[in-house]
């Protein structure tokens, strides 16, 4: 576990941390889970509220409003339509919430400015290359190259 304020590495179990003091208590993930709560509870309702308009509005409209077979269906059909398309617009809500509170849990924290300063810092170079000198192979061979001129001579 890491620290959201300093990006140190602290023991689980702590309540503050010990470099930078910031709290660890996750209050952020909370309100997700209220969030993730919230739709669910509302897919429910949604789901037998729908069920029972479309289930009990035919027989109202049959009874007591006198319609005939042709609005009713209509009826059926939009209750069922409005019914469907809200679930799937809360499905689509609740594995957004979902998919984004994974995603936060599986990235690494956030690095405090302090500590990317100390990333950027000045990293000193190498020391310098030495001055090419010539090996010894080559004054060998002009040494002895020198020598088998002179004795050409």
């Amino acid at each position: 576990m890491y620290c959201a304020g300093c990006g140190s590495p602290v023991a689980p179990g702590l309540s503050f941390c010990n470099r930078c003091g910031t709290s660890l208590k996750e209050s952020g993930g909370s309100k997700q889970t209220v969030a993730v709560g919230a739709l669910v509870i509302a897919m429910t309702v949604i789901a037998i509220c729908g069920m029972g308009i479309m289930l009990g509005g035919p027989l109202a409209l049959k009874k007591e409003g006198g319609f005939g077979e042709e609005l009713i269906v209509l009826f059926m059909f939009l209750s069922f339509l409005i019914a469907s398309l809200t679930e799937i617009f809360l499905y689509r809500q609740l594995g957004r919430l979902t998919s984004s509170r994974e995603k936060n849990q599986l990235l690494a924290p956030p690095v405090a400015p302090a500590m990317q300063a100390e990333f950027r810092a000045h990293q000193p170079r190498s020391l310098a290359e030495p001055v090419p000198i010539p090996s010894v192979t080559e004054n060998t061979t002009r040494t002895l190259g020198y020598s088998h001129e002179e004795r050409n001579r």
